[in-house]
């Protein structure tokens, strides 16, 4: 395991007052596990501006994952509320197996760098490097793939022979086909080598009468053969060095990535889960009809391109009617696997007396969530509670902005799970729903549809990207309204 030593340094231009700490969180991109320390001082202090370039140092982080990206949160406490970026993140990879261990003590990254390949006949023999003694390496495997079927080939070299190379022969690969044939240690997730093999025909299968066309073949057409060959190879490496030249392509970077590269990769999704998982997300309907679009946008999104059932309360007003609005609620929060809370200006005003655009607004549905949001909101400040108390996993829940809204948005009861920036952080969404890595040693997960680049191209990324805009220019002219009321009040009196 690795360990990582994280110090963090603040600047203090004009001091600060009533520090009781700091609290340093890591996570892993693209996972749910995280680990905190707190920083605590024996007493309050106070910091002048000549405390600026103090450090503070963490205790070490161990069992970090070798090779793997990771988010680190320091935030001071008390937290600020009032302000706008009150701690500071940065992102970093721990060191790698061959880093840290070295290349010898890491079987997985360990393969056969050269590989030679002779026929004659019909018979194929491959050579390869062994690995080192010292890597406890004791059997390979090599498959070809080309044809309908895939020819898989076990193998234990003898090492009474020759303990740095060793030969097998291929079988069962059919004549005049090019197969793709790949060579690793038998060891999990190993590195594979790759090469190609055309297997050609055995001279026995000419007919006899093809040879003596052959012999008679006049030395004329056997020279009109050869300059049509030497035009046709000039040719084709004008258009191919054309071709790099148009792409802006290393030749010797070709040549490196046929070689280190793999089969393609699927990603699967924990066995365990046989249906989609269940997504509940909640919201707050003081920001207007255009949030609660956005948000709506947002649920469809998720629920056609991210493999996830989306419940939410406006697709389900008549078990709201049936049932109540909190009833309604508690139960989907029990069966739903996780709980995503958009958060928006709107949550920092449900200690105030009330929102006239709200109790005014003829959409009884807005009203019933506005009314009832802050008691969902509670409720699950209680939950994140409760779990972190207990040590138990929090990821069931998580919090979200649009990129309209600031993180000072998101309520006191949810700054410990999870959160989000959408539509940025829609991969990192993904991740967390589905329990899968985006970053691994040498792979990494992209889905074209739900990257921030390209989750416009489909026709409900589009409609969500619309909905993020008109929310964003509706709460600017919303705030606007309300400074320019502010202040005329503040001339009048």
């Amino acid at each position: 395991s690795a360990e990582a030593n994280l110090s963090h340094v603040f600047v203090l231009p004009a001091g600060i007052a009533f520090l009781r700490g700091f609290q340093v969180s890591v996570q892993a991109l693209g996972g749910t596990a995280s680990t905190c320390q707190l920083l605590l001082f024996n007493r309050n202090v106070s910091l002048s501006a000549s405390h600026a370039q103090t450090i503070y140092k963490s205790d070490p982080f161990p069992g970090l994952s070798l090779g793997s990206q990771y988010v680190v949160t320091v935030m001071a406490l008390p937290v600020p509320e009032q302000w706008d970026k009150f701690y500071q993140s940065l992102y970093f990879y721990t060191h790698s197996c061959a880093e840290k261990n070295g290349l010898e003590q890491c079987k997985q990254d360990w393969y056969p760098r050269h590989v030679e390949v002779q026929q004659e006949g019909s018979n194929i023999t491959v050579t390869f490097n062994l690995a080192p003694p010292n890597l406890g390496i004791r059997r390979y495997f090599s498959f070809c793939y080309g044809d309908v079927k895939t020819k898989y080939t076990d193998i234990v070299p003898d090492f009474s022979k020759n303990k740095t190379h060793h030969s097998f022969q291929l079988s069962g690969l059919h004549e005049k086909n090019n197969y793709t044939c790949e060579i690793a240690a038998k060891e999990v997730d190993a590195v594979r080598k790759r090469f190609k093999i055309y297997v050609m025909g055995s001279q026995k299968d000419i007919p006899s009468s093809t040879l003596a066309s052959l012999a008679v073949v006049p030395a004329l057409c056997l020279a009109v053969a050869a300059i049509f060959g030497v035009l046709l190879a000039a040719l084709m490496g004008w258009r191919s060095k054309m071709h790099r030249k148009k792409l802006d392509v290393n030749p010797e970077i070709i040549t490196l990535h046929e070689e280190t590269k793999t089969q393609k990769e699927v990603v699967i999704l924990p066995e365990y889960r046989a249906t989609p998982p269940r997504l509940l997300i909640c919201y707050s309907g003081h920001d207007g009809p255009a949030h609660v679009k956005a948000v709506m946008q947002l649920g469809a999104f998720i629920q056609q391109h991210m493999a996830t059932q989306v419940c939410m309360d406006l697709w389900d007003s008549l078990s709201i009617a049936e049932e109540g609005s909190m009833t309604w609620y508690c139960r989907k929060i029990r069966e739903s696997d996780f709980v995503l809370v958009i958060c928006s200006p709107g949550h920092r005003q449900r200690h105030d007396t009330a929102d006239p655009e709200v109790i005014h607004d003829d959409n009884l549905a807005l009203m019933s969530n506005a009314c009832s949001s802050d008691a969902i909101i509670q409720l699950i400040g209680e939950e994140v509670g409760l779990a972190k108390a207990r040590g138990e996993d929090q990821s069931k829940y998580m919090a979200a902005v649009f990129k309209y809204c600031k993180e000072t948005d998101i309520p006191t009861e949810l700054r410990l799970v999870s959160h989000y920036t959408l539509p940025q952080d829609l991969p990192l969404l993904f991740s967390h729903l589905h329990g899968v890595a985006l970053h691994r040693p040498g792979v990494y997960l992209k889905i074209d549809n739900i990257t921030e680049e390209g989750f416009t191209t489909v026709p409900t990324g589009a409609a969500l990207q619309l909905a993020i805009q008109e929310a964003g220019m509706m709460l600017s002219e919303k705030q606007q309204q309300t400074e320019d009321s502010s202040y005329c009040d503040i001339v009048d009196v």
